[in-house]
């Protein structure tokens, strides 16, 4: 077809998408995708190759069948685009961040506030993050990985910013049990023992850094920073890091013998996951673990041998203001930092809890540190697992990066520090540690839906007063 046979609302199309893929182009910082520019001319101009020749047919049922393929394929690579390049749906599943983000809330995760990735795995299912359902199988080809690589976006990640990104200790996982993550549980029970333990374990797998689980935590520290956590409260470069009005801490709660009714947990904001009786023996192993420790946090029994009700509740400090002031509570007792359990770098014993924590210093892009025994406890992941270098421990304590002995390591990226609202109930970098800035996915923005759990849909199942908020609102 010579360009004479051209018509003009062929030359329009062809330029408005030509532009639009030129911005894209400068967008991605690629001029690779240049190249793109020959296929649009042949779809709008020269058409030598016969894109539609596919779903032509004489036969009108076909026809139908092939359009409804059209369609679909259309939406898919639209959607596909969107999810990786605009925004995300996101379901909070954990109560880390009560009572800022609530379980059953639905998010809208924008993309585009630090910019978004260049997928390390291009070819995927879109709308699913790594594995297909029903099928069980991966949902996406690691063939072609790319590297890490992020275009502009709208901002930066900034201290006390709610996050959305993938779990850094997902790297490997055993297919069967996701908690504890792989690490930890190869830390107590030996990597060994859980390659030969494969019907109790499933496969141990890798997965990508954009197919790892999405979490989502605030952002309490930044490259750079020494944070510290005393008594539960969060320092950074020695100072008071101001909490955020819905911060929560786990209470045991005594009564006279009273049971707390559903009314008042529900002006507490305690769903009913959370309320918890401790005060006597379930066979449920954690209540039986905070049984035993209810005479060392200064409970008594009665006469008969019996505690009167004790709960384990998370509380707000509103929350907790209230409780005080109910008659018929005897005492209360905040959850020691002994009941927290191990924290990162778990196979180094640094003598930190939960609670009191550090410090310790959050690695900076350019920043150069010493290798000596506790820099390698506690930046070795981020070495070896997140910027890809070999890293060896010879016996006589001298370190080989890449095969070349090495004193000092410079880092390459920079990292976050990231910890849940909910901080008794938050397996968060107090657990695995640091955040790189690969693994940021993006920033909720709106809850376009909440649910409530706890009730009948058509009985207060919708909270309303959170649909189509943005996410600060509650922050």
């Amino acid at each position: 077809m010579g360009l004479k046979k051209i018509e003009k609302r062929q030359w329009i199309n062809f330029g408005i998408w030509t532009v639009l893929y030129t911005l894209f182009t400068a967008w991605m910082g690629n001029l690779w995708l240049l190249l793109g520019l020959i296929v649009l001319a042949d779809i709008y101009l020269t058409k030598f190759i016969p894109w539609g020749g596919w779903k032509k047919s004489e036969n009108p049922k076909v026809q139908n069948v092939l359009n409804w393929i059209d369609d679909i394929l259309f939406a898919l690579i639209a959607v596909y685009l969107i999810n990786i390049f605009v925004f995300q749906n996101y379901q909070i599943p954990s109560p880390s961040l009560e009572k800022t983000l609530l379980v059953g809330d639905y998010l809208f995760v924008s993309k585009l506030s630090y910019g978004p990735r260049v997928p390390n795995t291009p070819i995927s299912f879109p709308l699913v993050q790594n594995t297909l359902p029903v099928l069980n199988c991966k949902s996406y080809i690691e063939w072609p990985n790319w590297g890490y690589k992020r275009v502009k976006g709208l901002g930066q990640v900034k201290r006390n910013d709610i996050v959305v990104f993938n779990f850094p200790a997902g790297d490997t996982v055993m297919l069967n049990m996701s908690n504890p993550d792989y690490y930890t549980f190869a830390h107590y029970r030996g990597r060994e023992a859980i390659r030969l333990s494969k019907a109790e374990f499933g496969d141990i797998i890798y997965r990508p850094v954009d197919k790892r689980e999405n979490y989502v935590k605030r952002c309490v520290g930044m490259p750079g920073d020494s944070l510290r956590i005393i008594n539960n409260q969060v320092y950074i470069d020695g100072q008071i890091l101001q909490d955020k009005k819905n911060m929560q801490y786990n209470y045991f709660v005594e009564t006279d013998g009273t049971i707390i009714k559903n009314d008042m947990f529900r002006r507490l904001k305690v769903s009913m996951a959370d309320r918890k009786i401790v005060s006597e023996r379930t066979g449920d192993p954690d209540t039986d673990y905070h049984y035993q420790a209810l005479s060392y946090l200064g409970f008594n029994k009665n006469s008969d041998g019996r505690y009167n009700p004790i709960y384990r509740i998370p509380l707000t400090t509103e929350a907790l203001e209230t409780v005080r002031k109910m008659p018929s509570v005897r005492k209360i007792v905040i959850e020691p930092e002994v009941i927290g359990g191990d924290v990162y770098p778990i196979d180094y014993d640094m003598g930190w809890t939960r609670d009191n924590y550090g410090p310790i210093w959050i690695p900076e892009k350019g920043a150069t540190i010493r290798l000596d025994e506790k820099n390698l406890a506690l930046y070795h992941r981020c070495i070896r697992n997140y910027e890809n270098n070999t890293l060896e421990t010879e016996p006589d304590g001298s370190v080989r990066i890449n095969g070349v002995p090495a004193t000092t390591y410079t880092f390459k990226y920079d990292y976050y520090w990231m910890m849940g609202d909910n901080r008794h109930n938050s397996a968060d970098s107090r657990s695995w540690g640091f955040v790189p800035e690969d693994h940021i996915v993006g920033k909720p923005i709106l809850i376009w839906l909440s649910l409530d759990k706890d009730r009948n849909l058509f009985n207060g199942g919708i909270r309303w007063n959170r649909m189509f908020r943005r996410v600060e609102a509650f922050n």
